[in-house]
């Protein structure tokens, strides 16, 4: 078998740059190692970029995004029963964001892909590539316990952190910054009403967040050890905990309900570069993880998606491969950008080992700082709301 592109991995970034790529005439197939069913449960954030709903409009997967997504004017903070303020990106960066969950966003982009008769291989096993520091690169993968072989021009890693790609990279080729947080977040989700905004509190007690999936489904957290043991932590421990860290009349207002989720994720800032190396390119959690703190994670793979789906196109239209090879320190301009952020926001609403009340009332001023500085408050809201793409790149 021969294609174009191989893409590894049919998550939201796998197959968001197959659509793209079909789109400009590229042809690609997807290596998947899960079967769909298992794709589509998994349970993401879905807390979208301006660029990012642009980019999905143009890829022609946004009609139900439009209908049923969210457009929203950016998340509250509240801290220490002082005060609280909006993160109103439509007001000081020009542009709002989208509330619209990764799980519907990967059905829409299936469904795309299966009308465009574009090829997806679930339950591949073995993905293996070869030859990527060559000109003639293949990925080899086993199915129904036999062995099949697609030859291609150029690989795409969109298989998250534990994939293969980046391991295929030679440990010498790569620049590993990497950062672990002494906590995780308890998240749970319930079929509930959520409160009319997404919600970050900054409390003594340690940080929450409550946030919503649908008109009723919400999803919140908040901050524990790393060790935590989820056996316990039951549903009314968590809620009584949960209104604990929320400001008084929002614990008021707070719908609980049965868990139908609960899990613990431990939180790290992880970045490697470069992103290429031969005729591999990394995309999204492949080359970097970011604190969910800043709602970065699916968006910097959506732009990653963007600059090489514009440089493969520029490539096989133009004859031009300036645009790949440039392709990661573009790219990474973006994600550290998007890192540092996420890094800043995690450290100012969190509360760390051995932190002392000193620490504990510096965070509250810097707060207090953000929200009676007009200029502060537009620094924080242009990060939030998302950088722009870099002119050139469309």
């Amino acid at each position: 078998m021969r294609t174009q592109i191989v893409i590894i991995g049919g998550g939201p970034a796998g197959l968001l740059l197959s659509q793209t790529l079909h789109r400009s005439g590229i042809d690609s197939v997807v290596l998947e190692r899960a079967s769909r069913a298992h794709v589509l449960s998994r349970i993401r954030a879905g807390m979208l970029e301006w660029g990012s709903v642009q980019m999905l409009r143009e890829a022609g997967v946004a009609q139900r995004m439009d209908r049923d997504g969210e457009v929203h004017d950016g998340s509250a903070v509240a801290w220490a029963g002082r005060g609280r303020f909006l993160i109103d990106v439509r007001k000081y960066a020009g542009r709002p964001m989208m509330m619209y969950g990764q799980t519907q966003l990967t059905e829409d982009l299936y469904a795309a892909r299966d009308a465009m008769g574009g090829v997806v291989i679930d339950e591949a096993q073995d993905v293996t590539p070869h030859a990527i520091d060559g000109q003639r690169p293949c990925v080899t993968y086993r199915k129904h316990d036999r062995e099949h072989r697609i030859d291609c021009d150029f690989i795409a890693g969109c298989d998250g952190f534990h994939g293969v790609s980046r391991q295929s990279i030679p440990p010498a080729a790569l620049r590993v910054f990497e950062k672990g947080y002494p906590f995780g977040w308890l998240g749970i989700m319930s079929r509930t009403p959520p409160l009319p905004q997404p919600t970050y509190c900054h409390h003594e007690r340690g940080f929450a967040l409550v946030s919503k999936r649908k008109a009723m489904l919400s999803r919140h957290y908040i901050q524990v050890d790393l060790d935590t043991d989820l056996a316990d932590w039951p549903d009314e421990r968590f809620w009584d905990e949960l209104k604990a860290r929320l400001p008084a009349d929002y614990a008021q207002q707070l719908v609980t309900g049965p868990s139908i989720e609960k899990s613990i994720a431990p939180l790290r800032s992880f970045v490697v570069e470069p992103m290429r190396y031969g005729r591999l390119f990394l995309v999204g959690d492949a080359a970097h993880i970011v604190p969910p703190t800043g709602a970065k994670g699916l968006n910097l793979a959506i732009s990653d998606v963007h600059y090489l789906a514009r440089g493969l196109a520029a490539f096989y239209k133009e004859n031009d491969s300036s645009h790949l090879d440039r392709y990661s320190e573009t790219a990474l301009r973006r994600v550290w950008a998007a890192s540092r952020f996420s890094w800043w926001l995690t450290g100012l609403l969190h509360r760390f080992p051995g932190q002392t009340a000193f620490d504990l009332r510096a965070q509250e001023a810097e707060l207090d700082f953000i929200m009676s500085s007009e200029s502060a408050m537009r620094a924080m809201c242009e990060q939030y709301a998302g950088l722009p793409f870099e002119q050139g790149w469309g």
